[in-house]
């Protein structure tokens, strides 16, 4: 009875216990080990193996897209998806590192910008460049020096067209043309007695430059000043503004034609400026004039020459002159 017992209580289990789902023949053969046929082969089938086996040679090739490509296709055809994975893993963690290597290294040399021959290359160009143009700059300077002295300097013929016969007034109202300063050394100055500042200036260099000479030279220079403004330079205008310089400077004025005939025979420019009424400017030449016994131009002296280097160069001027 007690065995009965058991069999029916087994029966009953058996009956209400619910069937389980048939599992396919390749997930039995990749979970349980089985081929087709029932005989072992591992934990995988023999397709997975296939697709692993060419992952892992791809990978170890060196490319990762092939080796992620064999797997998938042994993996679709085995029916395998952990055997894929696993190839690729290997693949990946094996032939991948020399791979991922050989990729760095032609990097370094191929990928950069600047290669170090290129970069060698680029030095010696422009190394030779430099050395090239500077021996022809060299050689270019070494030209122009070589020209320089073979070109000999002209020798002058004859003195400037400076000066010319003139007459005038003095200050003291005296008709006086350029012959009477024959015999004596002269220098003269045009002007206006109306300048502001340059003819004081120079008037002042002239006077003091002339004490000089006849100090350590003895010499006697006679300075003119000559107006050319002879609107309002008159005589008396004239003779007053002169002694303010120096006892022997003699002025010199005349008609407006007068005055036009001896600024053209001395080259002297002049011209009135910022006319207001009576009162207006002379734009004029700040030039001193040397001219020798004869009345003959010897040199000129402007505005740049101070009392000292205007007395050394008349001193000079009139010792080669005595010299020749």
């Amino acid at each position: 009875m007690r065995r009965q017992a058991l069999q029916l209580l087994g029966r009953a289990l058996h009956t209400s216990a619910p069937r389980a789902p048939a599992l396919r023949r390749p997930q039995l053969a990749a979970v349980g080990g089985w081929r087709s046929g029932g005989a072992p082969a591992g934990f995988f089938s023999t397709d997975a193996a296939a697709g692993a086996s060419a992952a892992a040679g791809a990978a170890q090739g060196g490319s990762k897209s092939e080796a992620a490509a064999a797997a998938s296709s042994g993996a679709v055809q085995g029916g395998s998806k952990p055997a894929a994975a696993a190839a690729v893993a290997q693949g990946s963690g094996g032939g991948g590192q020399d791979g991922k290597s050989e990729q760095d290294k032609g990097k370094s040399v191929r990928g950069g910008p600047v290669s170090w021959l290129s970069f060698l290359l680029l030095l010696v160009t422009g190394g030779g460049i430099i050395v090239y143009y500077d021996k022809e700059k060299k050689r270019h300077i070494e030209e122009l020096k070589n020209k320089t002295n073979s070109v000999k300097p002209a020798q002058s013929v004859g003195t400037a067209a400076i000066g010319g016969p003139f007459s005038l007034l003095n200050h003291d109202g005296k008709p006086v043309t350029e012959k009477d300063f024959l015999g004596k050394w002269t220098l003269l100055y045009f002007g206006f007695t109306h300048c502001p500042d340059i003819c004081p200036d120079e008037l002042q260099k002239m006077s003091a430059a002339l004490n000089k000479i006849k100090e350590k030279e003895k010499l006697e220079i006679v300075p003119v000043f000559i107006s050319v403004d002879p609107e309002r330079d008159t005589v008396e205008q004239v003779h007053d503004y002169v002694k303010e310089f120096h006892d022997d400077l003699i002025g010199l004025t005349g008609t407006s034609e007068e005055i036009r005939k001896v600024a053209r025979a001395y080259r002297v420019y002049y011209m009135k400026t910022e006319e207001e009424g009576s009162d207006y400017l002379v734009d004029h030449s700040i030039v001193m004039y040397l001219m020798n016994p004869k009345m003959e131009f010897v040199k000129f002296f402007g505005k740049n020459y101070d009392e000292d280097t205007l007395a050394q160069g008349i001193i000079k001027e009139i010792r080669e002159h005595k010299s020749s």
